[in-house]
């Protein structure tokens, strides 16, 4: 067994260390895509979000510590790649918030909520984690009045990404999870 990144108490064996840095690399390279895509709305702030499908099928394919690493390194590295100190920690407290409310929602909800409405949960806990963030930095509670336009377009970006991530829940059955990993 092999430690990853120093995460007590996570073990992966090589198969699974594997599938999680393929994992990585996809939301890398869709988070990088993404920086290239114009948003036609100028309101900062504002993404698509794709690199929340690659953590909607980690969430299905292996669970809740695996969508964490996959986060952390995919926010790490695409910060090295094009980001700063900053945009860090913003999209890191983001996307951990996120991937902790899609988890919860899709482990408890799933009933209610598909995949879609778990998406649209992750992507609206996203927007207020990056806002409780720059409140704490810029000392300033009041940039939650941001809120309401970041939710919309949370909603409308988790539709999207939601469904993307539904689309390929079919082939992701095919997929032989071994739980001794």
């Amino acid at each position: 067994m092999m430690c990853f990144i120093g995460l007590e108490g996570t073990k992966l064996s090589n198969k699974k260390l594997v599938y999680i840095s393929i994992l990585v690399s996809q939301a890398l390279v869709l988070n990088i895509v993404e920086s290239f895509i114009p948003v036609p709305i100028p309101v900062p702030g504002i993404k698509i979000g794709l690199a929340n499908i690659v953590t909607l099928v980690t969430i299905l394919l292996f669970g809740f510590k695996e969508s964490l690493i996959v986060v952390i390194m995919r926010t790490l590295l695409a910060q090295l790649l094009v980001g700063n100190l900053t945009s860090f920690l913003y999209s890191v407290s983001g996307g951990i918030l996120s991937a902790c409310i899609m988890f919860f929602v899709y482990k408890r909800y799933s009933k209610y909520f598909s995949l879609v409405g778990v998406s649209v949960f992750g992507s609206v806990a996203h927007n207020v984690g990056q806002l409780f963030v720059a409140a704490l930095i810029i000392n300033n509670f009041l940039i939650f009045s941001y809120l309401p336009v970041l939710m919309i377009a949370g909603i409308i970006m988790g539709v999207f990404t939601g469904l993307v991530a539904n689309y390929f829940k079919k082939y992701i059955k095919n997929v032989k999870y071994d739980s001794k990993w």
